[in-house]
C-alpha cells in the first residue's frame, strides 16, 4: 500500500510512529532475576569479528546470533550457563560461567588447522535452516567461492551465486545477476554497507569483488527484513576484511589475465589493523609487442583498489574507516605523419568509487549502535578527437559524453535484544542523491569557424529518506516471526513520493526435521537503470523518479519447507513465490541514450511485470565430498501499452528451466578437484519474420534501395538452450613461510558452442533468403593460476 504526504509530514509521522513503537517493546527489558552475557566473537588468530557465529546456552536450549559487527547478546536467568558456539570452519567452542550479573565476555575461535577439515565444513553459516524465520537467504563462505571454477582463472562472486536457484545470469560469462525475474538495477548491492552501482568490468565478464578481501556474503531475494530498501529483487551484502589484528599477513594471486595482492596486519597489535588490496588486468601490455605501431596504440586494461583500517577505540567504542575504487578504461591513438597528418584518440571509462566512515559502540549490553557516513560514485565517460591538418588548413573535431550518480548518506542502526525471544532492530537512513544522465559537448570547426555545443549539462539532485522497526520474536517453540515496517520518501524536484512497506516473514515447525515458512514483502525503488542493451554496456544510465516517471513498486509472497536428511547432512529446501511489479521503464522503439533532442525521459515508456515459480535446493555441507544441486522453474513476463502492441511478452531473460549442480571433492588434504554443470533455457529474443526491400531503377541507371525488416512478437523466439561443464584441479604445497596453490581449471569443458547474439545474414546468391547466424563467444578455455599465503 502506498500513501503521499508532503515531505516533512511523512518523516514527521514515521519518526513518532518509531518512537511509539519502541516505547512499547522497552517494558520487554524488565525482568527480574535476569542477567545479560554480550561481546564480540572473534577469530583467534586474527582478531576479524565473525558474522553470523550461532551461540546456544545448552542448559536452557535458547540461543541467538552474532550481529553483522560480530556483537551477541543472550539474557539469561540467574543460573548456570554453558555456550557452545558453532560457526563454519572453525572448531565448536563452549564457554561456562555462573550468571550472577552482568557479564562481558569476548569470545574466541579457532580455525581448524587442517585443509581436509576445512573442505569437510566448508559451507554457508551452521545456524539450523530450520531454525530461522529467514527464508530466500544464502550466506556463502568466502572458501567456497575459491573453490568454484572460474573464467580464466579469475574467483568471482558473482558468477559463484548464479550457480543459485532463482538467481541467472544474463549470457555467457556475463556476472550480471537476474533474480526471480527482476532486472538488473532492481538488485543492491552493498560493499560495506554502500551501494554499487555498476558491479562489472569487461562489459560484465567479471565482477568488481576481490575475494581475498571479503568476509562475509549474504543474498537475499525475497522476504527482505525492514531494515533494507531501495531495490524490489534482492540485496547483496558483502562485507570487507578488517585486517589481522596480531600479524602481518597475506594472499595473492597470479594468472593469465590479472593479478592480485591482499596485505593485512596491526597498526597497533590488538588496537588497530588495516588491509590492503589491489588487482590489475594486463591485457594492454602483453598485447602491445603484437600490434602495428605504425597503426597506432590501442588497449584495455581494469584494475581494484579496496582499502579498510579499523580502531578499537575502547572496549565499547570501534572506529572503522574503508573505501573502494575501481576502473575500466579502453584507449586508442593514431598519429600518422605524411602529406597529409591525422591524429586521433578515443577512449571509453567507467568506474565506481565508495568510502564509508562507521562508528559501532555498545550503549549497553543489551542495545548495540552502528553509525555510518558513506559516499558513492558510479559515472563512465566517452571521448573522441581528431584533428586532420593539410597544407595550411586545421580541422579538429571533439566530442566528450560524461554520465554519473552520486550519492551522500547518513544511516543509525540500533539492535536491541532486551531476551532470546526478541531480536530487536530499528533506525533510519537519509541520502542526497545527484544525478547526471547525460552531459553533452561537442566541438567542431569542420565548416570553418569553431563551434560548441553542450547538451543536457543540468544535474538532478533528489533527498531520500527511510526508516525502519523489525522485530525477530519467538512465539512458541514451533512459531517463530519477523515482523517489520519501512517508511520511506523520496523528494526530486517539486515532486515527493512516499510509501509504507509492510514486511513479514512466519517459520513453523512441523516435525523435528522439517519446517515450514511463509513471508511478504512490499517493496519501492526510486531510482531506474535506462538500458537499452542486453550485455551491460557501460552506457546504461541511471535516473531517478520524475514528475513524468514514478517509482518502481513490487510485492512478493514466498512459500517456502526445509528438511534435514541423511543424519544432518544434506538440508533440502523447497520455495514457491509470486512477485508483481508497477511502473517499470523501457525505451520505446526505436529511442536510445545517444540522442540530444529530447530529455531521457520523454524517450521511455512504463508498464508492469510479474514473475512466478518454484526452486528447489539440495544441499550437502559434510564430508570429502559437498556442494549442491539447484533447480528453477520460472515466469517472468512484461507489459508495456506502447510496446509489442500492448500485448505482453516473455521478460528478456524469461528462463522456463534453470539446473545447477556443484562438486567439490578432496581427493587429498593437498590435493581437490571442484566440478559445476549447468543447464538453462534460451534467452528470449526478437527476430524479424519477413524482409522487404523497397526501391526504384531506370533504364541506363539505378535510384537505391532501401531494406526493412518486418519484426515478429517482441521475444517471440529463443536461443537454443545453454549448457556447459567447467573443471578445477587445486594444489596445495607448504612452504616455510606460508603456503602455494596452484590451479589447473578448464571453462567449457566440452566446447559446447552457446549463443551469445543472432544475427541475420544475406543470402549467398541472388535471390537466396537470409538465415540467421548464431554467434558464440567462448569455446574451451584452459586457464592456469598461482595462489600464494604468507
Amino acid at each position: 500500500m502506498s500513501f503521499h504526504f508532503r515531505f516533512r509530514g511523512l518523516a514527521g509521522r514515521s519518526l513518532r510512529m518509531l518512537a511509539g513503537l519502541v516505547l512499547l517493546l522497552l517494558p520487554l527489558t524488565g525482568f527480574a532475576q535476569k542477567h545479560t552475557i554480550s561481546g564480540y566473537v572473534r577469530d583467534a588468530q586474527t582478531g576479524e569479528n565473525l558474522i553470523g557465529v550461532a551461540i546456544l546456552n545448552s542448559v536452557t536450549g535458547q540461543g541467538t546470533a552474532t550481529n553483522a559487527y560480530g556483537f551477541y547478546s543472550l539474557t539469561l536467568p540467574k543460573d548456570s550457563v554453558k555456550l557452545v558456539l558453532s560457526y563454519v570452519g572453525y572448531e565448536r567452542k563452549t564457554f561456562s560461567a555462573y550468571l550472577d550479573k552482568d557479564v562481558q565476555q569476548n569470545l574466541l575461535l579457532t580455525p581448524f588447522t587442517t585443509a581436509l577439515q576445512e573442505v569437510e565444513i566448508v559451507n554457508t553459516r551452521e545456524e539450523d535452516v530450520r531454525e530461522s524465520t529467514r527464508m530466500s537467504t544464502i550466506n556463502m563462505s568466502v572458501a567456497q567461492i575459491k573453490s568454484v571454477p572460474a573464467l580464466f582463472g579469475e574467483v568471482d562472486v558473482l558468477k559463484t551465486l548464479q550457480l543459485l536457484p532463482g538467481v541467472q545470469s544474463g549470457g555467457e560469462g556475463s556476472s550480471g545477476l537476474y533474480v526471480r525475474g527482476g532486472g538488473p538495477d532492481q538488485n543492491l548491492i552493498l560493499l560495506d554497507g554502500v551501494p554499487v552501482y555498476n558491479a562489472s568490468h569487461l562489459f560484465g565478464f567479471f565482477s568488481v569483488f576481490t575475494a581475498e578481501a571479503l568476509n562475509n556474503v549474504e543474498l537475499v531475494k525475497g522476504g527482505f527484513p525492514a531494515r533494507y530498501g531501495g531495490r524490489l529483487s534482492s540485496v547483496l551484502d558483502i562485507s570487507m576484511k578488517e585486517g589481522n589484528m596480531n600479524e602481518v599477513d597475506g594472499e595473492g594471486s597470479i594468472g593469465l589475465i590479472a593479478s592480485r595482492l591482499t596485505v593485512g596486519g596491526p597498526i597497533k597489535k590488538d588496537v588497530s589493523s588495516f588491509i590492503f588490496s589491489g588487482r590489475r588486468t594486463y591485457i594492454d601490455v602483453l598485447a602491445r609487442p603484437f600490434m602495428n605501431k605504425e597503426d597506432g596504440v590501442a588497449g584495455y586494461y581494469f584494475y581494484d583498489l579496496n582499502g579498510k583500517l579499523n580502531w578499537k577505540v575502547s572496549d565499547k567504542d570501534r572506529l572503522y574507516l574503508s573505501a573502494y575504487t575501481g576502473y575500466d578504461e579502453f584507449y586508442a591513438d593514431v598519429d600518422r605523419s605524411g602529406d597529409k597528418r591525422e591524429k586521433s584518440t578515443a577512449g571509453l571509462g567507467w568506474g565506481n568509487l565508495t568510502s564509508a566512515f562507521r562508528w559501532n559502540r555498545i550503549i549497553n549490553q543489551r542495545l548495540f549502535l552502528n553509525t555510518h557516513l558513506t559516499y558513492t560514485k558510479y559515472q563512465f565517460d566517452i571521448s573522441s578527437e581528431e584533428e586532420s591538418v593539410f597544407q595550411d588548413r586545421d580541422v579538429r573535431y571533439k566530442l566528450k559524453y560524461l554520465s554519473n550518480i552520486r550519492d551522500l548518506s547518513a544511516k543509525v542502526d540500533f539492535d536491541f535484544i532486551p531476551n532470546p525471544n526478541h531480536y530487536i532492530r530499528f533506525g533510519g537512513q537519509y541520502v542526497h542523491h545527484q544525478f547526471q544522465p547525460g552531459a553533452l559537448q561537442v566541438q567542431d570547426n569542420s565548416e570553418g569557424s569553431a563551434e560548441d555545443l553542450q547538451v543536457n549539462t543540468q544535474k538532478t539532485v533528489a533527498q531520500e529518506v527511510g526508516l525502519y522497526l523489525e522485530d525477530d520474536l519467538r512465539l512458541s517453540d514451533r512459531v517463530k516471526v519477523n515482523v517489520g515496517v519501512r517508511a520511506n520518501s523520496f523528494l526530486v524536484n517539486r515532486e515527493t513520493y512516499s510509501s509504507i512497506e509492510p514486511r513479514a516473514s512466519v517459520r513453523f515447525i512441523a516435525t523435528e526435521k522439517l519446517s515450514l515458512k511463509a513471508s511478504y514483502t512490499h517493496m519501492t525503488q526510486f531510482i531506474h537503470l535506462l538500458t537499452n542493451s542486453g550485455i551491460g554496456l557501460p552506457t546504461d544510465l541511471w535516473v531517478p523518479s520524475t514528475e513524468k516517471i514514478k517509482p518502481q513498486r513490487s510485492r512478493q509472497v514466498a512459500l517456502g519447507a526445509t528438511r534435514t536428511i541423511a543424519g544432518d547432512k544434506l538440508e533440502i529446501s523447497l520455495e514457491g513465490y509470486y512477485k508483481t511489479m508497477r511502473n517499470l521503464i523501457e525505451y520505446k522503439e526505436g529511442a536510445s541514450f545517444i540522442g540530444i533532442s529530447n530529455s531521457w525521459d520523454t524517450k521511455v515508456t512504463t508498464g508492469k511485470g510479474d514473475a512466478y515459480g518454484v526452486e528447489l535446493f539440495l544441499h550437502k555441507k559434510t564430508g570429502r565430498t559437498n556442494g549442491w544441486i539447484g533447480y528453477t522453474l520460472a515466469w517472468s513476463n512484461r507489459q508495456f501499452a506502447e510496446l509489442n502492441d500492448g500485448r505482453e511478452f516473455p521478460y528478456r531473460y524469461d528462463r522456463r528451466h534453470d539446473f545447477e549442480v556443484v562438486v567439490i571433492h578432496q581427493l587429498k588434504p593437498n590435493l581437490s578437484l571442484s566440478a559445476t554443470w549447468v543447464y538453462g533455457t534460451g534467452n528470449a529474443v526478437t527476430l524479424p519474420e519477413a524482409r522487404y526491400v523497397l526501391g526504384e531503377a531506370w533504364e541506363g541507371g539505378y535510384g537505391g534501395t532501401q531494406t526493412y525488416n518486418d519484426y515478429g512478437d517482441r521475444n517471440g523466439y529463443r536461443m537454443a538452450s545453454y549448457h556447459r561443464a567447467d573443471i578445477s584441479l587445486s594444489h596445495t604445497k607448504k612452504k616455510r613461510w606460508g603456503e602455494v596453490v596452484n590451479n589447473l581449471s578448464f571453462y567449457n569443458a566440452y566446447n559446447r558452442k552457446n549463443p551469445y547474439f543472432i544475427y541475420v545474414q544475406a543470402g549467398r546468391n541472388e535471390g537466396d533468403p537470409p538465415r540467421f547466424r548464431q554467434i558464440s563467444l567462448f569455446p574451451i578455455l584452459p586457464s592456469i593460476s598461482k595462489t600464494f599465503k604468507f
